[in-house]
């Protein structure tokens, strides 16, 4: 496993100096805290040079690899129905400029190479649960997951990633409503009763991978912050920012991990429109999500 390097920069939001320092660490690539030692990289299954994957037939994995593909790392989204009784907008909310946007940060704050395009542009990547392409995400993001639908078939593919070393990050999920119709459609791809999902402790190191988060934020969308300066969007329905997760059962490794009642897809997509919401929002939402893909990739 890559050592981290140990210098880390806490973040705590009463401290302003702390605030500062995440936000130059982010804007001036010189300030940067690196992950030291190795390079992480990312491979298709059976074929990871950290070894954490069965190794495959080359033969079946060289057969989907897409145009572009480098090895490198590239945001992966999960593309998925929508329920027309579950409560999300889709999997195409804040896609692609977070996408983009968070690929640039990791860039700035470790060593992880990010695979570009020849205008250099992040590249990433949008799949299903049942596409093979799904093997080539060590991390994979999904939003708004109140509204998903899994069949049958879309679920054991992604219990097999997830138990094959996949890493599954559900953001963007408000209110009560959404949080029982997520549950019920993640119990279909890891029932309860082997994998019971958990309120993470801060003290668990996906929060001190590379930075130390203290506690998880609640970020509002950005046209809700800047006419109202309100962060929770459903009222008193969604009060608070419960980090919860799902762990392997024989190793601890966290699977999924979920951010409830919290925006980091529209903190990383929006980052440009209000320097008083990049300030607040978008500083610590970067590096929490630089502790979560550090953690996937070395975990």
């Amino acid at each position: 496993m890559p050592a981290v390097c140990p210098r880390v920069i806490a973040y705590t939001p009463a401290m302003r100096g702390t605030r500062v320092r995440v936000t130059a660490l982010l804007l001036v690539a010189a300030a940067v805290t690196m992950v030291s030692g190795q390079q992480i990289v990312q491979t298709p299954f059976g074929i990871d040079p950290l070894g954490r994957f069965p190794r495959a037939d080359p033969r079946a994995t060289s057969r989907t690899l897409p145009a572009g593909y480098t090895g490198q790392f590239q945001f992966c989204r999960l593309r998925f129905r929508n329920a027309p009784d579950g409560d999300g907008g889709g999997w195409f909310v804040d896609y692609p400029r977070a996408d983009e946007n968070l690929s640039s940060r990791l860039s700035e704050v470790t060593k992880i190479r990010i695979s570009a395009d020849e205008r250099g542009r992040p590249r990433h990547m949008v799949t299903t649960a049942s596409e093979p392409d799904l093997l080539l995400c060590p991390f994979i993001m999904m939003t708004e997951p109140g509204g998903a639908y899994f069949d049958e078939d879309e679920a054991e593919q992604l219990r097999t990633y997830l138990l094959k070393g996949g890493f599954l990050w559900a953001d963007d999920s408000w209110g009560s409503y959404a949080w029982d119709w997520w549950r019920q459609q993640l119990a279909i791809v890891l029932p309860g009763g082997t994998f019971p999902v958990i309120d993470l402790p801060m003290d668990h190191p996906l929060f001190h991978t590379l930075f130390n988060i203290e506690r998880v934020p609640q970020i509002p969308n950005v046209g809700l912050w800047v006419s109202r300066h309100q962060t929770s969007e459903r009222g008193p329905d969604s009060p608070e920012t419960p980090a919860r997760a799902v762990l392997e059962p024989r190793t601890g490794r966290v699977m999924v991990f979920m951010t409830h009642n919290t925006d980091f897809g529209d903190a990383y997509e929006e980052e440009a429109v209000s320097p008083d919401y990049f300030r607040r929002f978008s500083t610590v939402a970067y590096a929490i999500g630089a502790d979560i893909v550090v953690y996937a990739m070395t975990h």
